[in-house]
């Protein structure tokens, strides 16, 4: 039986590990195929797969998505119901930062490498009149990084997504204070699948009910998505994309 390569984003918290084991062996079962999971632990790591080829599957964030459908031949076939990608601002509990408007030009920011995070982040800050040039940039392995470098005074805020920094520790997220949560809802990560993959019927028929039996649920739960997913069109995805576009402009 031929072995297909599914990848998942880096960019979810690490408590929804072995979500993704169990979510990769009830497809498996249900679509009758052979799936290997690759899970990069970081950005770079994830390019450097999906250029090596045969990738046939992959869970992408939305900035990431726009480039894979338009440039390498990937299409969204399906979304997680009710689960957005929003973001965090954040700063130390203890500095001087309580507000937005307290960041200013020359500050340090820290971030994991995602650029869906920085494109959100960025426009928040329009309203306080900062850009990317006004700003240095810490980029960091991982969001836990991130926060431990605001924690220490290495910089001055950071950006997270929101649903790593709302899995942080309560002892992390005490020392650390929220400057604002985005609240966009049209954006999320998608699964794409690359055209031409032989499966995608079966694929998407397992992937759009999972949420209808006990193990299937068991598994949703564990990656945050308890309504399991929904099926997205080309038109869905242009729409998304136009909407990265606009934030980008």
């Amino acid at each position: 039986m031929t072995t297909h390569n599914m990848l998942i984003a880096p960019d979810f918290s690490p408590e929804r590990f072995a979500g993704w084991h169990m979510f990769n062996i009830l497809i498996q079962k249900r679509a009758n195929l052979n799936m290997h999971l690759n899970i990069p632990t970081s950005h770079a790591e994830q390019e450097q797969i999906i250029e090596a080829g045969d990738i046939q599957v992959i869970y992408a964030n939305p900035f990431d998505a726009a480039t894979l459908i338009r440039e390498q031949g990937y299409r969204a076939v399906a979304r997680p119901i009710g689960k957005s990608d929003e973001m965090v601002i954040a700063a130390a509990a203890n500095s001087d930062i309580k507000r937005l408007e307290d960041i200013k030009a020359g500050a340090t920011v820290a971030m994991a490498d995602n650029r869906d995070v920085k494109l959100i982040g960025l426009r928040l800050l329009e309203a306080v009149d900062i850009e990317e040039s006004d700003l240095n940039w810490d980029i960091t392995e991982t969001y836990q990084a991130a926060a431990r470098k605001v924690i220490k005074g290495d910089a001055q805020a950071a950006f997270f997504l929101a649903e790593i920094f709302h899995s942080f520790s309560r002892l992390t997220k005490t020392q650390l204070s929220v400057l604002i949560e985005s609240d966009l809802a049209d954006i999320s990560h998608v699964l794409l699948i690359k055209d031409g993959f032989p499966d995608t019927e079966i694929f998407m028929n397992a992937i759009l009910n999972l949420h209808n039996d006990g193990d299937g649920k068991e598994a949703l739960a564990e990656l945050g998505m308890p309504q399991g997913f929904e099926a997205m069109d080309e038109e869905d995805a242009e729409f998304m994309i136009d909407l990265m576009q606009t934030l980008l402009d």
